[in-house]
């Protein structure tokens, strides 16, 4: 596990990543699946475009990836709710409009080389992949990340690469990076994720200064970062190495 890569590189289309096979989305049957698509389409529509997310390549990624096919199979009727559920390991999903927002934030281009800190489900990684020509993402607990790594391979996200490990550390020998997400909380942003950022890249990160968290945008100018305050958020903890600091 930890370096895999999924097949070739993505066919970028209109701005917007082709990503995913349709057909393979079991187990739900077609019925289900038409039914399932349809409430997709609802809870971007009522969640997250009427809530403020008017990028047309992030509201066509958050319908075209299937949010059901990365929650637990008890909660799968659930994954049409704005409201993060439960995957194991004490961790979450997060909403629906967090995971828009934050993708709308970090201003993707579909030749962009996105890294992600948090792999959990893989539901954003899946949602960056749609909008960027490669994703790295790097997953602290095993177990989600395997399950990830294998959920993402059977739904065909060719241009996803997963590693488990310790986020902290970025992912050096494929930086530098044009964007990057931390979708987890720390109290200040790891050295070597400044360091394996691009020049005019952005980095999107919930910071912990106290409660509620503020969820910031970095965008690098040689060596300055323009710092920009998004909105209030909550998120898990980073742990691993930020905690030792």
């Amino acid at each position: 596990m930890g370096r895999g890569l999924y097949g070739a590189a993505a066919l970028i289309v209109a701005g917007v990543v082709a990503c995913g096979r349709t057909a393979e989305r079991a187990p739900a049957a077609a019925a289900d699946e038409e039914t399932m698509a349809k409430k997709l389409e609802a809870m971007v529509d009522r969640d997250v475009a009427a809530r403020g997310v008017t990028d047309p390549a992030t509201l066509a990624a958050m319908r075209a990836v299937p949010r059901w096919e990365f929650v637990p199979a008890e909660l799968r009727a659930r994954a049409f709710e704005d409201n993060p559920l439960p995957i194991g390991e004490g961790q979450t999903i997060s909403q629906p409009y967090i995971v828009a927002y934050m993708t709308e934030a970090l201003r993707l281009a579909p030749t962009d080389r996105v890294l992600e800190v948090g792999t959990g489900s893989g539901y954003q990684a899946a949602v960056l992949a749609c909008l960027a020509a490669e994703v790295y993402t790097v997953e602290i607990v095993p177990a989600l990340g395997e399950r990830a790594a294998a959920t993402l391979s059977r739904l065909g996200y060719d241009n996803v690469r997963v590693r488990v490990g310790d986020g902290y550390q970025g992912w050096p020998e494929a930086a530098p990076f044009d964007a990057i997400i931390v979708t987890c909380a720390a109290d200040h942003v790891p050295e070597p994720l400044f360091a394996q950022l691009r020049d005019g890249g952005r980095l999107v990160i919930p910071i912990s200064n106290g409660y509620p968290q503020l969820l910031k945008r970095y965008t690098k100018h040689g060596d300055t970062f323009e710092t920009e305050d998004l909105q209030p958020v909550l998120f898990v903890p980073m742990t691993g190495r930020v905690e030792e600091e």
